[in-house]
């Protein structure tokens, strides 16, 4: 038995670089929608955001560069798909898309400074938290130009779901 904390050591270890590949695949699709985003939104109303996207698709890539740092310090190679990009041809299709990713992106990221922190990984969970800052903020900028609350469980009520005038593209 003495092997046996070693070995849940090295289970959880794997649960994190898996997690790790996960959110920097998050961070590749992340780059791709803000880039397209950024210029393809039209109408006076949205000039505002699609500069704010513009400056989040360079945040995305160095959060995606912290976090291939982070899985090269485990031993791990960096994944090099994006995960499933979601494309919109309307307005407010295309900043629904991104506020949905940036939801995903915080519940997984918070999962992965869980896991961090219990490996003893503080360094790597601080790294972690200041990218969820960063993410929270480009939660806030998406929510206040759809008019909504910056609340997960508010947008789940109100916000259009994946399924209207949105298309997944990979």
């Amino acid at each position: 038995m003495p092997n046996q904390p070693r070995a849940d050591e090295a289970s959880a270890r794997q649960q994190l670089i898996d997690g790790l590949q996960g959110d920097l695949a998050r961070e590749y699709k992340a780059i791709i929608q803000y880039v397209i985003f950024s210029q393809t939104l039209d109408t006076a109303r949205y000039m505002n955001i699609a500069d704010q996207l513009a400056e989040h698709a360079h945040q995305e890539l160095n959060h995606a560069l912290a976090v291939s740092r982070q899985l090269d310090y485990l031993g791990a190679y960096p994944v090099h798909e994006p995960a499933a990009v979601e494309v919109s041809e309307e307005n407010e299709g295309m900043l629904w898309a991104d506020l949905r990713a940036e939801d995903d992106t915080i519940r997984n990221y918070r999962e992965r400074i869980r896991q961090a922190e219990a490996l003893g990984e503080v360094a790597m969970a601080e790294i972690l938290k200041g990218i969820v800052r960063e993410e929270q903020d480009h939660q806030i900028d998406l929510a206040t130009a759809l008019g909504v609350v910056p609340d997960d469980r508010v947008r789940k009520e109100r916000g259009p779901s994946s399924g209207s005038g949105a298309k997944a593209r990979r």
